[in-house]
């Protein structure tokens, strides 16, 4: 029996059918390489030298005035008080400016804005040795720091963006240099020359190295490759800030700051004239050469982040707490050596406190890390700007006792906040730790 044309037509072998054609898959987008400064590239170290130099260049300015207070008293018959006014002005608009600062480079670009900062500010100091008296110095010194606000404002953030991160530990580390080497270098060299020719042109050479440095940035800096505009929101940047104000984690954070960098403004500001008057009497050069412990500060920067590893972040600011406060109580006795040796030891405390501090908000805050950075560094530079004209006032009214009473008024609120924080803490484990236990049950 012959079977149906239909059953022929299903018994055919499947190797005879028409195959159905397969889509051709769309090969997938080659990932787009990684571009960023890595080491060993000529343009990391590019990167690095440039803002190395605009480190320099920043804080060679920002502290021109703090190494010759002592000759400006003199010069102009001014107390430590009004004198200290050119160094804590400069600190003042720094901190006022940091925001509007790190809005501007979110919109017009990192470079565009650490350029015009360092050459603004360079600008106003080509003006400084020209100031007729003590108002105009200190209005310009404001308009200064206004000025150099766009760079630690900025430079962070711009070698987040373009440096790997595999880099990113060193890239920072040798900005953070920079900006050691800055404001020991501005201090020593413009009261080294001022103790020979006069403020003006201690001024005029701490000008002229800072135009130096920024050249040096100009020159070097890599194009930004990663920046994207964004538009200023200031609606958006107001809700940022106020949810920081709002954390008091972040708030504890900030008041260290102030607290730490007012000890220092304190003390440098004063340190000067103590070493020059009796029981001392040493020559303005000398006095000058002080500032050469500052370098103790860049060790020390480095230790804290083992310290805090070891003993918590609230063990490693009560060290820092305690070295400066001894380092003040020693500064006290009418010895040079003590002197001395408590001046180590204070810068010694202050470096791993601010470092400590600094380094926990950005771990604290989840978003708006650039405001969160921001609101500490305003912190800080509010606390260098009081600090230092409060311990001038004291220091004309008493002598040292006075400014070193002032710093130890700081450091004893600067534990009062770390043992109101340790409080906090182990009130939050104890909670956390009985609700554990109720939920086991």
């Amino acid at each position: 029996m012959q079977p149906s044309s239909t059953g022929a037509s299903a018994t055919v072998p499947d190797a005879l059918a028409q195959p159905t054609p397969m889509p051709t898959p769309t090969p997938a987008p080659m990932p787009r390489a990684d571009d960023r400064h890595r080491p060993g590239q000529r343009s990391f170290r590019r990167a690095n030298l440039a803002l190395f130099a605009a480190g320099i260049a920043t804080f060679v300015l920002l502290y021109s005035t703090q190494g010759l207070l002592p000759v400006l008293s003199d010069d102009l018959g001014l107390t430590p008080g009004q004198a200290s006014w050119t160094a804590s002005a400069a600190t003042l608009g720094l901190a006022l400016a940091l925001l509007p600062a790190s809005a501007l480079s979110d919109r017009y670009g990192r470079t565009a804005v650490m350029t015009a900062s360092t050459l603004a500010a360079s600008a106003f100091a080509l003006a400084l040795p020209f100031a007729p008296d003590l108002t105009t110095l200190v209005v310009l010194r404001v308009l200064q720091g206004a000025a150099l606000a766009g760079l630690p404002a900025t430079a962070m953030a711009y070698l987040a963006e373009e440096v790997h991160p595999s880099a990113l530990a060193s890239a920072m580390g040798l900005y953070v240099a920079g900006n050691s080497i800055g404001g020991m270098g501005g201090r020593l060299l413009s009261g080294w020359v001022a103790a020979g020719l006069g403020w003006r042109w201690g001024l005029a050479a701490s000008a002229a190295l800072a135009l130096l440095a920024t050249l040096a940035f100009r020159l070097l800096i890599p194009a930004a490759r990663h920046f994207t505009p964004a538009p200023v929101d200031a609606r958006a940047l107001a809700r940022t800030v106020g949810r920081h104000l709002r954390n008091p984690l972040l708030l504890r954070l900030y008041a260290l700051g102030l607290l730490f960098m007012a000890v220092f403004g304190a003390v440098y500001n004063t340190v000067g004239y103590r070493l020059i008057a009796a029981p001392f009497h040493l020559p303005e050069s000398i006095a000058a050469s002080i500032f050469v412990v500052y370098l103790v500060g860049t060790g020390t920067s480095a230790a804290a982040g083992r310290l805090a590893a070891r003993l918590g972040r609230r063990g490693a600011l009560y060290v820092a707490i305690g070295t400066t406060a001894l380092g003040l109580l020693l500064s006290l006795a009418d010895s040079l050596v003590f002197a001395l040796l408590g001046l180590v030891l204070i810068t010694a405390g202050f470096f791993a406190g601010h470092a400590t501090a600094s380094a926990a908000v950005g771990r604290t805050a989840t978003e708006g890390r650039a405001q969160a950075s921001a609101l500490y560094l305003i912190a800080y530079y509010l606390g260098n700007s009081l600090g230092g004209t409060i311990g001038a006032d004291a220091y004309h009214a008493t002598g040292w006792p006075g400014a070193a009473t002032i710093g130890l008024t700081a450091m004893t609120l600067a534990a009062a906040v770390t043992l109101y924080a340790t409080h906090q803490a182990h009130t939050t484990r104890r909670g956390e730790s009985l609700a554990g236990g109720l939920s086991a049950r």
